[in-house]
């Protein structure tokens, strides 16, 4: 999905079951008057504190609406930064080491790439209805955030 900010540009912006590219989002957010690109990049680790043992596995379930909230957000970040930005997550079952979610921001200068990048993925963590469910070795499994 795609949207246009007066300042600032949603690139892309989806809640996908499949593996996310880097490169894809890195590109995606490319451009002539680009000085700056700074990438977020969340992986599956295989420890928590909520976790009784090792992480094994995590399951991502989303509401219908997240893709378009995740879409909202990045739009109020990109027009408040002025950056262009590219952000997905996952949801199904992912292992430890996949990729889970990608935020990338470009702008002319850094401060605003960087802000934008740690902004919306603050607001991913506390606003997208996104919720995981985290298995560890020993097989128990639990819901996380909620």
């Amino acid at each position: 999905m795609i949207t246009e900010a007066a300042a600032g540009r949603v690139a892309l912006a989806r809640v996908v079951d499949a593996p996310l590219d880097v490169a894809a989002h890195v590109a995606a957010v490319a451009g002539p008057t680009i000085g700056a690109t700074d990438v977020f990049i969340g992986t599956i680790r295989d420890h928590d504190p909520e976790a009784d043992g090792t992480v094994v596995a995590l399951e991502y379930e989303a509401h219908p609406d997240a893709e378009g909230m995740l879409t909202a957000l990045a739009g109020t970040v990109a027009l408040n930064t002025g950056a262009t930005i590219a952000v997905s997550h996952r949801f199904g079952a992912l292992e430890v080491g996949d990729v889970a979610v990608v935020v990338a921001s470009s702008a002319a200068h850094r401060r605003e790439a960087l802000e934008s990048t740690r902004a919306l993925i603050e607001l991913i963590k506390t606003e997208v209805p996104i919720w995981k469910r985290q298995t560890d070795a020993g097989g128990r499994s639990g819901w996380v955030g909620l």
